[in-house]
């Protein structure tokens, strides 16, 4: 008797095996793409039947950006930027603030979303100044930046000062990325790609059972201009997102200005990095540290990884005779197929 329930049961484990591959391959290719938080999404998913629609999709990214969108004059991020002492947030903006903290102390305070003011006056805010700032202006407005100049009393979000401004569009696209796999989730959706301004959020696979493949852009050697594809990566199920000099970049006579700013020199970036390009399970964290990772550079991010395993990287960088290298950490080296 024994033997004839173990093969009753191997067999209805076979025919639940058959079912279930059957459902895979009957899945079918949908996709979903719109504009929110200043960029382009695409969202691709398989399944039985259309499931997510677009007017599903506007609708929930519209929700982020009258909370946290730059671009639109009436969200909340702008009501409390206009603010004189704070203002009540919402969920997502509540969400955002306290991983931005978060990261902002595991950094050393190199993520700080505070620094809105200096990202506007160096030309990368909304509104476009006529020059650049000298020393006197970056020194007045380091005196309104920094993380003790806001916090959180339940929803309400305080600053210090009027002057106090912050800016999210460093995590809040990883974070609409989330909102696209979370909404995929709430569908029983459990293959897809959702992608919001080159941020990415992934899980399962194609019907066939191949992996999404993801390409990561190559850099010439003038550091700006993307070329063909350097890397093809698998990375299962999580987030990647990438952050580099080359994306976006001003000119200052014959010199490029990077548009990550140090919050605590007031000056943007400057040292080898190039791109990096941040595994993590959600996109909320891969996107808030991506930024940071570039203000690092390149030797403390590998000790800061070292010991992160949770999170993994793929950099490039330029060495002091001006030669493009790249590297790879222990937490993004297995998801590397070319």
């Amino acid at each position: 008797m024994r033997l004839n329930g173990v093969y009753f049961l191997l067999l209805a484990l076979g025919v639940f095996w058959c079912q279930a591959a059957l459902a895979q391959v009957n899945l079918s290719k949908f996709h979903i793409e719109g504009f929110s938080q200043g960029t382009t999404y695409q969202l691709t998913y398989y399944a039985a039947d259309s499931l997510i629609t677009q007017k599903q999709t506007d609708s929930l990214l519209a929700s982020l950006d009258r909370s946290v969108s730059l671009y639109l004059p009436s969200s909340l991020i702008c009501k409390f930027n206009r603010s004189a002492k704070g203002i009540t947030i919402d969920k997502h903006f509540k969400i955002l603030v306290k991983k931005a903290m978060e990261i902002n102390r595991n950094t050393m305070g190199l993520v700080d979303i505070t620094v809105k003011p200096l990202v506007d006056a160096w030309g990368f805010g909304v509104k476009k100044p006529k020059a650049f700032p000298n020393a006197n202006t970056v020194n007045r407005l380091l005196k309104i930046v920094g993380s003790d100049k806001i916090w959180l009393t339940g929803s309400f979000l305080h600053k210090k000062a009027p002057g106090v401004q912050i800016d999210l569009n460093g995590i809040a696209q990883g974070y609409a990325a989330d909102l696209l796999a979370e909404l995929c989730e709430k569908h029983k959706v459990y293959n897809y790609i959702a992608e919001i301004g080159g941020e990415l959020r992934v899980k399962g696979k194609k019907p066939d059972g191949e992996p999404f493949r993801i390409g990561i852009e190559a850099i010439d050697d003038n550091d700006i201009d993307p070329a063909p594809l350097r890397k093809i990566i698998e990375p299962g199920d999580g987030a990647v997102t990438t952050s580099g000099n080359y994306r976006k970049h001003l000119k200052a006579g014959n010199k490029e200005i990077s548009h990550i700013i140090d919050p605590k020199t007031g000056y943007p970036t400057q040292n080898e990095m190039i791109s990096v390009t941040v595994y993590a399970k959600d996109g909320i964290t891969a996107d808030g540290y991506d930024n940071g990772f570039i203000a690092m550079g390149l030797k403390k991010t590998l000790e800061f990884l070292s010991e992160r395993h949770e999170l993994g990287a793929y950099i490039i960088y330029k060495k002091p005779n001006g030669a493009v290298a790249d590297t790879v950490t222990t937490g993004f080296k297995s998801f590397i197929k070319q």
